[in-house]
């Protein structure tokens, strides 16, 4: 099984070359796809003379028209995208490969994410359970793109990302996937990492704005009740226990230890009552 991993990049060269070593050392077969639009950080150098990535380096029309640049050029059986300021802990893909093995008719699956801060310190754990559409249309996407993983036959049906969308393209093109009734399952278990740089786009207007633009193409009766909508998710999570977290280890690349693995003990269970 090869895994296309694409990561689209604008002058993010020191938590690039994190992101490039997560994915270097999983042990299994991969390709990372770097899509650089363009860096003027010196990215485009060291890119080029980096035996682990395919790089290029091109204008695109935003950060999804640059991830599915990436996904044309991949050939991978398994594919996901990993911004720059993302991370695979060890052992994810293989744990991937394995859940897809065991269930071939699983089109999408997602693990869990550990978020953490800028210098890799523990923030909290996002657990996951499969998206229902409407909560994606009229809240948010309850998912990572850290922790999403599909295969090939996804691309293939033409479900590529919307470039429209310059933020909240994710979730836009998870709906479309909820629609079309692509198979999705949960992994189970932390694969990866997300840095919360304060840069990050889930918090900007635009964001927010194309936020509103899908929730309002959801059906009235669902905008108008979109509190029970809520509240019906916050169910879900209660019962599937996601809320809850046990005791665990990370490790992952930091700006203080780019050539080497930090190990973080996470020793408290906690309960966190987040999305």
């Amino acid at each position: 099984m090869l895994f296309s991993i694409i990561t689209p990049s604008r002058n993010q060269s020191a938590w690039l070359r994190l992101c490039v070593a997560s994915v270097a050392d999983q042990g299994v077969a991969a390709e990372h796809l770097v899509q650089d639009a363009g860096s003027t950080d010196g990215t485009a150098e060291w890119l080029a003379a980096d035996q682990r990535v395919r790089a290029v380096s091109e204008p695109d029309a935003g950060m999804y028209d640059g991830i599915n640049r990436g996904l044309r050029r991949a050939t991978g059986d398994v594919l996901a995208y990993l911004n720059c300021d993302e991370q695979y802990l060890p052992g994810a893909l293989q744990a991937v490969a394995r859940f897809f093995t065991a269930q071939p008719q699983v089109d999408v699956a997602f693990g869990y994410t550990v978020l953490v801060n800028a210098s890799g310190e523990f923030l909290s754990q996002r657990k996951t359970l499969v998206p229902r559409a409407w909560h994606t249309q009229v809240a948010h996407l309850t998912t990572l793109t850290a922790a999403t993983f599909f295969r090939r036959r996804v691309i293939e049906a033409g479900h590529y990302f919307n470039p429209e969308f310059r933020c909240a393209g994710d979730a836009e093109w998870m709906l479309r996937l909820l629609r079309a009734g692509v198979r999705m399952a949960v992994v189970g278990g932390n694969t990866s990492v997300f840095t919360v740089t304060g840069g990050n786009l889930a918090r900007t207007e635009r964001m927010r704005e194309e936020m509103q633009r899908l929730a309002a193409g959801a059906p009235w009766l669902v905008r108008r009740l979109r509190w029970g909508v809520k509240l019906h998710h916050w169910l879900r999570r209660l019962a599937g226990g996601v809320y809850f977290q046990t005791p665990f280890r990370y490790a992952l690349y930091t700006p203080a230890s780019p050539g080497r693995r930090v190990t973080h003990e996470v020793a408290r269970p906690t309960f966190g009552w987040k999305w």
